[in-house]
């Protein structure tokens, strides 16, 4: 088998190819795998490939219960000091998200409660970083994102943004509530199966780019969530829980674009990149 990878031309693709083979026939060789648990591991394989849709990554969601996700990311992602910690992708991230304005709304009205978040984005030196692209996705107020309703019409709770000239941001979004991996998969059956919880906690994702920064995909996890310790995906990192501040100020609250009520939640925080 060796020899035959030896073929591979691509010397990066060789390399992996050869890596794979050997752990995969040590694995198989270190617990005796039988024919009939080859068959099922090629069933659950196929069953998380048929579940991918153009909207939902099954897949990814595999690799991110495993831990490989989490792994892959610290891996080439380290933390660099004074820059604002990754976190992994997750499967809900989708490529269709609308382009608007400073202070707009990512979610439409009566998608949860109320959050307002505001920053600055800057370098790991304090200096602003102007025009930064921030696109952001998250959960509904019921802990469903857009993609898993039968009926998508349009992008919901996810948008992309540009900070200003002085690296400000701003958007209206809703407060995201924990929510269950779906369990309607092999993945979520594969949770059950080892005895986990499926339930993630509440978060905000955030992915940020700008000419001449290393690209930055994170999260940020309002503190006091009941799962923050024991997330599924292996996502959180204590520098990216953020507490929210309540507002209770109607004129506030119309001044930053909400419609109704005298309240919302503040999330302020600044996200720092580092130079390529």
């Amino acid at each position: 088998m060796m020899k035959l990878a030896d073929l591979t031309p691509d010397h990066r693709k060789r390399f992996l190819l050869k890596n794979l083979i050997t752990h995969l026939h040590q694995f198989v060789k270190d617990t005796s795998l039988t024919t009939q648990e080859w068959e099922e591991a090629i069933l659950f394989l196929t069953a998380t490939g048929q579940k991918c849709t153009p909207l939902r990554q099954e897949m990814i969601l595999l690799s991110d219960v495993l831990g490989v996700s989490a792994l892959v990311d610290a891996i080439n992602n380290p933390s660099i000091k004074g820059g604002t910690e990754s976190s992994v992708l997750g499967p809900f991230y989708t490529d269709d998200s609308p382009d608007l304005e400073n202070g707009d709304s990512i979610a439409s009205e009566d998608k949860g409660d109320y959050m307002y978040v505001e920053g600055r984005v800057l370098s790991t030196d304090g200096t602003p970083v102007p025009n930064a692209s921030i696109e952001t996705w998250e959960t509904d107020g019921h802990g469903f994102y857009d993609t898993q309703y039968a009926q998508r019409d349009k992008p919901e709770c996810r948008g992309r943004i540009h900070a200003d000239k002085d690296g400000r941001y701003g958007y209206r979004a809703v407060v995201p509530v924990a929510y269950p991996i779906p369990g309607d998969g092999p993945v979520g059956q594969l949770l059950l199966g080892m005895g986990r919880h499926n339930m993630r906690p509440n978060h905000l994702h955030v992915m940020v780019e700008a000419p001449g920064y290393r690209k930055l995909v994170s999260a940020f996890y309002p503190e006091g969530d009941d799962w923050l310790e024991s997330d599924p995906v292996f996502g959180v990192k204590n520098s990216l829980v953020v507490s929210l501040e309540d507002v209770h100020d109607a004129a506030e609250a119309r001044k930053r674009g909400f419609p109704k009520g005298d309240s919302f939640k503040l999330l302020k925080r600044d996200i720092v990149l580092v130079p390529a």
